[in-house]
C-alpha cells in the first residue's frame, strides 16, 4: 500500500484490505503455508485435518475482493475527511504469483470552517452549549467521522447522567455543507427526536421512585421484606443471605434521585464484586405511563457459601522425590456481610538422599494459612460517603509454617492487616496499604554438621548465609500503587496490549520499634542492636519502581519494553537487608541469559568460577527488557528479546568482591542477554518457553569471555526457562 501523501498513516488503513498474502514468521518466511502443505491429500485422515488447522491455506487471488478493498479504502478516506480521494491498484504478475499495490490518493483533507448546533428542545440545547468546554469539536478541526461519533457518544452520556433516560445516539445527526468553500465545511449538529418516540417523555429527566432488591429463592418458601430506607425495599426468602446494610452500601441507585448511568455502572460493579453474590441483574420499569418515573428492580443470584477443595502435588527437587497435599476451605459469607474466610492447609514430604553426616534423611513441611476479607474499608476517620466512592476491601491474614530438614528446623509466623482500594471513577488506579505486617522466623534446631560446615568460623563467604539462619523479626508497613492504562485486543488468537503500566512500592520496617527502644533506653545485644524477644529486629527502607509499555504494530506483531528499579537500605538496628527481602537477578522474569540467583552482584564471581546462590543477592537492582512478540499459528506465539540488568550492594561486603555499586563503574557491570521464546496461549493462561544467550558477562572483567556475543559457546552461555505467564 502506497500514498502520495507522506503524512497519511497507512497502518490505519491496512485493516480495510479484504485479502492479505500468506503470513510470514518474523516477516521473513511463510512457515504456516509450508505446514499446511505437509498434509496428505486424504482429508478424511485425522492427522491431515490437524495439520490443516495448524497451517495456513494458500491465499488465492480474487479480483472481486480487490474491488471490495478499494471501495472500503475509499469509504475510510472519506470518513477521515478526504472527500475527493481516490484509490487505484497496480497488479504485477510473476508466473503464478501476483503482487498487488493499492495506491491511495487522498487529496486535501476537509476541515470544519463553521460549527452550528440545532435542537428541537431549547432545554437540551442549553445543556449542550453549557458543556462546550468538554466538546471534541472545534473550528479548524479535520472532518473526521470517528471524532463525530465520539462526540455523539459523549453528549448522550452527559445527558443520561442528568436523568434523560430515553435519549440515545439516534437523537444526534450531523450535516456538512461543502458549497461555501472548496475544503472548508459548515458542520451542523442536529439533536432531534427520531420518529416513533413519545414526545412527552423524549426530553423528560427521569427520577427513581422505588428500588426493589430480590434475593433468589432456592425453594417455594414465602418471601419476606425489609425496608432499607424510604422507597428502597429488600425482598428475601425467609432469611436474607446478606444483611440489609450490605445492599445499602453497595447499591448506588437511590429513591427520589435522578437516573444516572454512573450510578447504574457502580451498582453493578459493587454488587458483583461481593464474594457472596454470583451475579446481579438490574431492570428499569415505568410505574406510571404519564410520569417520568422509574422503578429499579435488582435481582440477586447468590453464590454457594461454602467451598472445599483438595490438591495433590508431586515434587522433584534435584532428584529427591516427594509429594504434597493441599486442603482448602472457603466461606464467602461468614458473618452475613459477604465477609470471606479462607483456610488452607498444606503438608509436604520429601525423601532426601545423598546427605552425609545427618541423622534424619527426610523433609517434612506443614503450613496453615487463614485469611478474613471484608468488602469495605474498616478504617477509622473515613466517612461512609467516601467509602461509597471506592471499590475496597480490608483483609487480615495469618500464616504458620513448619519446616523440618536434615540440616535444620525452621518455624515461620506471619500476620498482616491490609487495605485495597480503587476509585469507582478510575478503576485503573489501584492502591494497597499493608498497615501492619509481622514476620517472625525461629530456628529451634540446627544440626551440628550444618553449623560446623556453614555457620561457624571466620570465613566471610558465609556471612550472608549465617544471617539467613538466625532468628528474625520484621515489623513493617508498606504501600503499593499501580496504574494500568492497558487496553487489550484479541486478534487471530494473539493477545496484545497497547498501553503502559506503572507499579510503585514503598516499605518501611523497624522504625516504630527503634523509636520505642530508644525512648525507653532498652538494652542492646553484643552487636549493639536493640532486641525484641531476644531477637535483633530488622530496620530498613525499600523502594521499587516497575514500568512496562507495549505497542501494537499490527494484528500479528507487537513490541513491549520493561524497566525495573529497586533499592533497599538498612539502617539503625540493621547493617544488612534480611535475606527474604534482598534482590536477585537472572531467571525467567529478569536477565534470561542466566538462571535465577546466578547473576551479580556487580562483577562478583563465585569461588573457582562456581555458582554461589548464597552470596548472589543485593539490595539494589536494575532490570531492562525489550521484546518483540509475534503470532505464529494455532495457539503458538513467538518472541525475540534483549535483556539487561544486574544487582548490587550499596555497602562493601568482604564476601562479595566487586559487588558494591559505584557510579563510575556500574554501567560496565550491566549484564546483557538475548534470545528467542515460544508461548502457548490458552487464553486463560500462557505457557512460556524462553532460551537466553549471554551477550555481556560482567563476572568476566575483560577478554573474550566478557563478550560471549562475539565468541558464543552454547553449553556455557545458553539458559532455558519455563514459566507461566508473560515476563512483564
Amino acid at each position: 500500500m502506497e500514498s502520495n501523501n507522506r503524512h497519511l498513516p497507512l497502518s490505519n488503513y491496512r485493516s480495510y484490505i479484504q485479502q492479505e498474502p500468506n503470513s510470514r514468521w518474523f516477516n521473513l518466511s511463510k512457515i504456516p503455508l509450508g505446514i499446511y502443505c505437509l498434509q496428505s491429500r486424504d482429508t478424511t485422515r485425522r492427522w491431515s485435518r490437524f495439520i490443516r488447522r495448524l497451517g495456513e491455506a494458500p491465499v488465492i487471488y480474487d479480483s472481486s475482493m480487490t474491488k471490495q478493498s478499494c471501495e472500503a479504502l475509499s469509504a475510510a478516506l472519506r470518513g477521515h475527511g478526504f472527500l475527493r480521494s481516490s484509490v487505484s491498484t497496480d497488479t504485477i504478475r510473476r508466473k503464478r504469483q501476483i503482487s498487488l499495490v493499492y495506491r491511495l490518493n487522498p487529496g486535501l483533507q476537509s476541515y470544519v470552517e463553521n460549527l452550528h448546533y440545532e435542537s428541537d428542545s431549547p432545554q437540551i440545547l442549553q445543556i449542550v452549549r453549557t458543556d462546550l468546554n468538554s466538546s471534541l469539536l472545534y473550528k479548524g478541526m479535520p472532518l473526521d467521522e470517528e471524532v463525530l461519533s465520539a462526540e455523539r457518544s459523549r453528549i448522550i452520556a452527559t445527558l443520561r447522567e442528568k436523568g434523560y433516560y430515553n435519549l440515545h445516539k439516534e437523537f444526534i445527526t450531523f450535516s456538512a455543507d461543502t458549497a461555501s468553500n472548496d475544503y472548508g465545511v459548515d458542520l451542523t449538529l442536529h439533536l432531534r427526536m427520531p420518529a416513533g418516540i413519545d414526545s412527552t417523555k423524549a426530553y423528560a429527566p427521569y427520577r427513581l421512585k422505588d428500588i426493589n432488591i430480590y434475593e433468589e429463592a432456592t425453594d417455594n418458601s414465602r418471601m419476606a421484606s425489609a425496608t432499607l430506607r424510604k422507597g428502597m425495599t429488600l425482598h428475601f426468602p425467609q432469611r436474607s443471605h446478606l444483611k440489609p446494610r450490605v445492599y445499602n452500601t453497595h447499591t448506588y441507585l437511590r429513591p427520589d434521585s435522578l437516573y444516572r448511568e454512573k450510578d447504574l455502572r457502580n451498582s453493578y460493579s459493587a454488587l458483583n464484586s461481593l464474594p457472596a453474590i454470583n451475579y446481579s441483574t438490574i431492570r428499569f420499569t415505568e410505574p406510571h405511563k404519564d410520569s417520568a418515573l422509574l422503578n429499579a428492580d435488582i435481582f440477586i443470584k447468590t453464590a454457594k457459601p461454602h467451598t472445599i477443595s483438595a490438591e495433590l502435588e508431586g515434587t522433584n527437587t534435584s532428584g529427591n522425590l516427594g509429594a504434597a497435599v493441599v486442603l482448602s476451605y472457603t466461606n464467602r459469607n461468614i458473618f452475613k456481610g459477604s465477609e470471606s474466610l479462607s483456610v488452607k492447609l498444606r503438608g509436604a514430604y520429601e525423601a532426601i538422599t545423598g546427605l552425609e553426616g545427618y541423622s534424619n534423611q527426610n523433609y517434612l513441611e506443614m503450613n496453615a494459612e487463614t485469611a478474613l476479607r471484608f468488602p469495605t474499608l474498616l478504617m477509622p476517620f473515613v466517612s461512609g460517603q467516601t467509602k461509597q466512592h471506592l471499590k475496597s476491601t480490608s483483609e487480615v491474614t495469618l500464616m504458620y509454617g513448619s519446616q523440618n530438614r536434615p540440616e535444620f528446623h525452621r518455624r515461620l509466623l506471619t500476620g498482616t492487616w491490609t487495605y485495597r482500594w480503587s476509585p469507582n471513577s478510575a478503576p485503573q488506579w489501584q492502591h494497597r496499604l499493608d498497615l501492619l505486617s509481622l514476620n517472625y522466623i525461629f530456628m529451634p534446631w540446627i544440626s551440628d554438621t550444618f553449623r560446623q560446615e556453614y555457620l561457624e568460623g571466620d570465613d566471610p563467604h558465609y556471612a550472608v548465609l549465617r544471617n539467613s539462619y538466625e532468628n528474625l523479626f520484621i515489623m513493617k508497613t508498606g504501600y503499593n500503587f499501580t496504574y494500568n492504562s492497558v487496553k487489550s485486543n484479541v486478534a487471530d488468537g494473539l493477545y496484545q496490549t497497547n498501553g503502559y503500566q506503572i507499579r510503585i512500592g514503598v516499605e518501611f520496617a523497624g522504625n516504630l520499634l527503634y523509636g520505642l527502644s530508644h525512648l525507653f533506653n532498652a538494652q542492646r545485644d553484643k552487636n549493639n542492636n536493640y532486641t525484641l524477644f531476644n531477637i535483633a529486629y530488622s530496620q530498613y527502607a525499600k523502594f521499587d519502581l516497575d514500568y512496562a509499555k507495549s505497542f501494537i504494530i499490527n494484528d500479528r506483531n507487537s513490541m513491549a519494553l520493561h524497566l525495573g528499579l529497586g533499592i533497599a537500605i538498612p539502617y539503625g538496628n540493621s547493617t544488612i537487608i534480611p535475606y527474604e527481602k534482598r534482590y536477585f537477578s537472572g531467571g525467567a522474569n529478569s536477565v534470561r541469559g542466566w538462571n535465577v540467583r546466578q547473576l551479580g552482584p556487580g562483577s562478583y564471581k563465585g569461588k573457582d568460577g562456581k555458582i554461589d546462590f548464597i552470596n548472589q543477592t543485593g539490595n539494589l537492582k536494575l532490570d531492562m527488557s525489550l521484546e518483540y512478540r509475534t503470532y505464529l499459528f494455532w495457539k503458538l506465539h513467538a518472541a525475540a528479546f534483549i535483556d539487561a540488568g544486574n544487582i548490587w550492594n550499596t555497602r562493601n561486603y568482604a564476601d562479595q568482591p566487586g559487588g558494591q555499586f559505584r557510579f563510575d563503574s556500574f554501567y560496565r557491570q550491566i549484564a546483557v542477554s538475548y534470545g528467542l521464546g515460544l508461548r502457548l496461549n490458552f487464553d486463560f493462561f500462557i505457557l512460556r518457553f524462553d532460551g537466553g544467550m549471554k551477550a555481556i558477562d560482567p563476572s568476566e572483567k575483560s577478554g573474550r569471555r566478557h563478550y560471549p556475543v562475539i565468541h558464543p559457546k552454547f553449553k556455557r552461555d545458553f539458559t532455558f526457562h519455563f514459566a507461566v505467564g508473560l515476563p512483564f
